[in-house]
């Protein structure tokens, strides 16, 4: 099992900046990649941004140049660094682990809040 924990949402100003971690446990070399996703009300859950095990990313064209994806390989850990923040990225923003066995984003963790406010 694998187990998903993210933190660092909350409330901040249109123009700010949040940075979001994920910390992985139990059995995490059964994770590949990792992603954040995120998911407003009303509207599905979207990819936000990703990265493999060798530290190559991906975003979504709404984030490129805002939001960084990062991992700590030591510490089992995945980041994103949201800068330049805007209302309509208020979401829940969700952790995602990538089973090696399955190739498809198997592992989610709680999710944590993020509003943005004008």
């Amino acid at each position: 099992q694998v187990q998903l924990v993210e933190s660092g949402g909350g409330l901040v100003q249109a123009g700010g900046s949040l940075r979001l971690s994920c910390a992985a446990s139990g059995n995490i070399f059964s994770i590949n990649a990792m992603g954040w996703y995120r998911q407003a009300p009303g509207k599905q859950r979207e990819l936000v941004a990703g990265i493999t095990s060798r530290g190559r990313t991906n975003y979504a064209e709404f984030v490129k140049g805002r939001f960084t994806i990062s991992r700590d390989n030591v510490k089992n850990t995945v980041y994103l660094q949201m800068n330049s923040l805007k209302p309509e990225d208020t979401a829940v923003y969700y952790c995602a682990g990538e089973s090696k066995l399955t190739m498809s984003y198997d592992y989610w963790g709680q999710g944590t809040q993020v509003t943005v406010s004008t």
